[in-house]
């Protein structure tokens, strides 16, 4: 399927590796020229070389911290009117809610849900304008079932959530969707910092928690992030129009719920 998207521009945060990357790498399959945005600088690089040498696109590199204003700036600076969007921002830490103080609390809001919003407020009058956007957030299957040592992204990821579906409606009339993708475990540096995290509480070794939590996906493996990405690319394509302020669970049918 052509997915109508080649020759926009998109930017892409937290994505030299894991989910954020397999975003990027499936836009830029698509003809989507990407600003890609990540701390480490080597990292980047090589992401972005890779791509180039794959797709053929354009890709440009941003190395920051995209949680600081100055940050931002510098992303912006670089792709000052982006087509589509993809906010993304590692998780914070899991843990025990007893042992998180006020600072630890802001420094989640400001990651995972204070910053997106700064980016949205940045680039959608643009789009808005141009009749055509697409904004995609990545947060996690946790905005649906929460996971108990996971409350900082718990809580700051709803909070992004519940923004996001006010300000979804406002939008969709110009052509314009905003929608979350919500994972669950991918095979990622992420998902191995929470595995080694739940295998410390419980004293079980990563590996027997890795397979009881394999037992529990009625998929019966990990996710890959390629299959991510595509999903992104999905929802950022011409195709997508009609899908507004949803929540994307790709889970491998972890969650039972029926809505």
């Amino acid at each position: 399927m052509d997915l109508g998207i080649q020759g926009r521009r998109a930017l892409v945060c937290a994505a030299s590796k894991g989910l954020g990357r397999a975003c990027a790498e499936a836009l830029a399959a698509e003809g989507v020229e990407v600003t890609i945005v990540a701390r480490g600088r080597d990292a980047l690089e090589a992401t972005a070389e890779a791509i180039r040498r794959r797709t053929g696109v354009r890709v440009d590199t941003v190395a920051c911290d995209i949680i600081t204003e100055a940050g931002r700036a510098q992303a912006l600076a670089a792709c000052p009117a982006p087509d589509i969007l993809v906010n993304n921002a590692g998780g914070p830490p899991p843990g025990d809610f007893r042992d998180w103080d006020r600072d630890a609390w802001l420094a989640a809001l400001d990651a995972n849900m204070l910053t997106p919003i700064a980016l949205i407020r940045a680039t959608i009058d643009p789009m808005r304008e141009r009749r055509f956007g697409r904004i995609v957030n990545i947060t996690s299957a946790a905005v649906r079932a929460p996971i108990d040592i996971l409350g900082l992204s718990n809580g700051a990821r709803a909070g992004l959530t519940g923004f996001v579906a006010g300000l979804a409606r406002q939008v969709a009339g110009d052509n314009v969707t905003i929608n979350n993708l919500l994972p669950g475990p991918f095979d990622t540096d992420r998902y191995q910092v929470t595995v080694e995290a739940t295998a410390r509480r419980t004293g079980a070794s990563a590996q027997a928690v890795r397979q009881q939590a394999l037992a529990s996906l009625p998929a019966g493996r990990i996710g890959e992030p390629a299959e991510f990405g595509q999903a992104c690319a999905f929802l950022c394509s011409a195709h997508a129009g009609y899908i507004v302020g949803q929540n994307w669970l790709l889970d491998g049918g972890a969650y039972r719920g029926t809505f």
